[in-house]
């Protein structure tokens, strides 16, 4: 008679459960999608592994979002499958054989996973393609989301017998609404799970803000801040900016000495062991303390901020707090004779994209851009406000109005970018506004940005996490400890 895995003695070496919300929290979240679908089949594709150069060296693994909000278990090679007319719910997936085991060591089995989400049909990862078959042959309606793996797209093509190309134009877009409608709301516990997220990501900077000196490489230091991330329980939430190059928004670190007088721009985040993310930026002096002309524009900056962080409560439109921030930094540098003439009405020219050419902050949650891969239209602006694709506008990921559960980034800058300014000055581009001959003096500043994250609360917001120094006087009391 055979022998199953399940029936060898994994003794102490038997790996613990990936950590998870309690098997409710699942169950009610999938009954609530149920109910706001009505019919059809849900597909959810779960990540592979990929390989970085061959098959067996792969990349760090990182589960769907959507599949772990409703299923919530962080392994490789799964299907899952919820059939809305019938309430059938499947995890589709294959166990563990020996040939694994010698390399993995032993891990819970797929049937132990499934049952502690509430799930009680567990089924091969074949069986998935011939039960979406049959609900196709059956005439049945097949919801499933936008890929944005290639592994997603060819599973897809195979399940559905579509074309490639056909693929976007055939996403479920009740099924999009729908997971947005639920993901957007952050509960109590999953605001608990984003603020650890976030104290860990506090706890980096910390060591940026205190440890950074010159000479040291851009690539030292943002090693060491995804070794804090890493021992916090998670990784980072995504790929470490830090730059003295912080006018190019999104550089990230490379093999390049920090110098005494220079900037140095940190956007890191950490990521808890259950994905749910950080994102936080400071700007600090790479020597003890900000020059007198840094300490200006810093200052334009930390009024903008904090001016934004003071307007989020709820009803309250995101992209109306961007233009207010964008107003505060239009009046800053007036104060610097960059602008002349009022500056509302340089707000009203789009001048501000000159020097803030990105959106004041984003949805965040399971993933630093929450559901991006879902559609910034949706995720962001609705069906009521229509996203802009303006230069300046088109960047600004969130502009609905703010409700209580949302979970922002608030995260504005000043951007001088040699290049477009340029580019304006040639054009003499709203020269009633911009004092070119003052501007050509900053065009080497490089660029600042500040960020924390918040949730809206029902009279207005709560910033995230442990405190961390942002003011001047703060941030050269660390520099010089």
């Amino acid at each position: 008679m055979g022998t199953s895995l399940n029936s060898f003695n994994l003794g102490p070496l038997f790996e613990p459960f990936k950590p998870m919300f309690s098997k409710q929290t699942y169950i009610s979240r999938r009954q609530v999608l149920q109910q706001k679908m009505g019919s059809g089949l849900l597909l959810f594709l779960g990540n592979d592994d990929s390989g970085m150069n061959y098959r067996d060296n792969i990349y760090p693994y990182r589960q769907d979002s959507t599949f772990l909000y409703f299923f919530g278990i962080d392994s490789p090679g799964l299907y899952a499958a919820m059939d809305v007319d019938t309430g059938e719910q499947v995890l589709f997936g294959d166990e563990l054989t020996l040939d694994d085991i010698v390399w993995t060591g032993p891990k819970p089995s797929l049937q132990e996973q499934a049952a502690r989400v509430g799930v009680s049909q567990v089924l091969s990862s074949k069986a998935f393609f011939d039960y979406v078959a049959k609900a196709v042959h059956g005439g049945q309606a097949i919801h499933f989301l936008p890929p944005y793996r290639a592994e997603h797209t060819l599973k897809l093509q195979a399940l559905l017998g579509m074309a490639g190309p056909e693929i976007p134009t055939r996403v479920s877009a009740a099924f999009i609404r729908a997971i947005v409608s639920m993901r957007a709301y952050k509960s109590e516990e999953e605001v608990a799970e984003i603020e650890k997220a976030v104290n860990t990501s506090v706890d980096m900077h910390l060591h940026f803000m205190q440890q950074t000196r010159p000479t040291m490489t851009e690539l030292t230091m943002a090693g060491q801040l995804q070794a804090l991330a890493i021992g916090g329980g998670g990784n980072i939430s995504y790929p470490v900016i830090l730059t003295v190059n912080g006018e190019i928004l999104h550089t990230h670190a490379r093999d390049l000495a920090m110098q005494e007088g220079q900037l140095a721009l940190c956007d890191a985040g950490a990521e808890t062991a259950m994905r749910y993310c950080g994102d936080l930026t400071r700007t600090i002096p790479v020597g003890k303390g900000f020059t007198s002309v840094q300490k200006e524009m810093y200052q334009i900056v930390l009024d903008a901020q904090m001016a934004a962080i003071q307007a989020c409560k709820p009803g309250v439109l995101f992209k109306d707090i961007h233009a207010l921030a964008c107003l505060r930094l239009l009046e800053g540098l007036k104060g610097q004779g960059i602008i002349k003439g009022d500056p509302q009405e340089a707000l009203a020219a789009d001048v501000h994209t000159l020097f803030f050419q990105c959106g004041l902050g984003h949805m965040m949650g399971m993933d630093v851009h929450d559901m991006e891969n879902l559609g910034e239209q949706l995720v962001g602006y609705g069906d009521d406000l229509q996203k802009s694709t303006d230069f300046g506008w088109k960047s600004l990921r969130l502009g609905r109005a703010l409700e209580p559960g949302f979970v922002v980034t608030v995260e504005p800058g000043l951007y001088f970018i040699p290049t477009q300014i340029d580019q304006w000055k040639a054009e003499n581009r709203l020269s009633q506004f911009i004092d070119y001959s003052e501007l050509e003096k900053y065009r080497d500043f490089s660029g600042i940005r500040i960020e924390d994250d918040l949730v809206i609360t029902e009279s207005g917001n709560r910033v995230l996490g442990k405190p961390l120094p942002k003011t001047i006087s703060e941030i050269e009391a660390l520099r010089r400890l």
